[in-house]
C-alpha cells in the first residue's frame, strides 16, 4: 500500500485554529505518521509509536488492534481489504489540530482528516477526524493510540 502527500485542509473543510497555543513538539510525530505513511515508508511511520506498542481503531476490519505488533497487524488488514474492495491510490491528509490536552507526560490530539481513494476507479473522500493518545519519554512525544472516525466515504464530484 502507497499513499502520498500531507497537506493541511482545515480551511476546506472549515476548522479554525484551537483556542489554545499549539504544540509543535507533540504534532511532530502526529505529522511524521502521515507523512510516512502517505509515502508508503511504513517503518518511519511505525517509529513514531510507542515501542511498547498501541491501540488502533479503524473501519478496517477486525476494527481493532492492540500491542507491540499492532501497526503491522494493521497495515496487513488495511492492504488486504483494500485489495478486496479494489481501493487505490489512497491519501490520507490531516488538518490543524482541533483539540490539544496535555497532563503531564500524557496528550491528547484530535486533528481533521480526509481520505481520499479511488474504489474501482471512481474518485472518493473521506471527511472524519483523527484521535490520538501520545506519551512523552526520553525521545520525546509517541503514539500510544489512534483512532479513525467518520461517516462512509463518498463519490467526490
Amino acid at each position: 500500500m502507497k499513499m502520498r502527500g500531507i497537506a493541511a485542509v482545515a480551511l476546506a473543510i472549515g476548522l479554525s485554529a484551537p483556542a489554545a497555543a499549539r504544540d509543535a513538539a507533540l504534532e511532530a510525530p502526529i505529522t511524521a505518521f502521515i507523512d510516512a505513511f502517505n509515502e508508503g515508508d511504513n517503518a518511519t511511520a511505525k517509529a513514531q509509536m510507542a515501542a511498547g506498542g498501541v491501540v488502533i481503531i479503524d473501519e478496517v476490519p477486525p476494527f481493532r488492534w492492540g500491542g507491540p505488533k499492532a501497526f503491522d497487524m494493521w497495515v496487513a488488514d488495511y492492504g488486504k481489504d483494500a485489495t478486496a474492495k479494489d481501493i487505490t491510490e489512497p491519501t490520507v491528509r490531516i488538518g490543524t489540530p482541533t483539540r490539544e490536552l496535555v497532563t503531564g507526560n500524557h496528550a491528547y490530539v484530535i486533528v481533521p482528516s480526509v481520505y481520499s481513494f479511488k474504489l474501482k476507479g471512481v474518485a472518493m473522500s473521506e471527511t472524519a477526524q483523527m484521535t490520538f493518545a501520545l506519551d512523552r519519554g526520553a525521545t520525546g512525544w509517541k503514539i500510544v493510540a489512534w483512532t479513525w472516525t467518520g461517516p462512509d466515504a463518498s463519490p467526490v464530484k
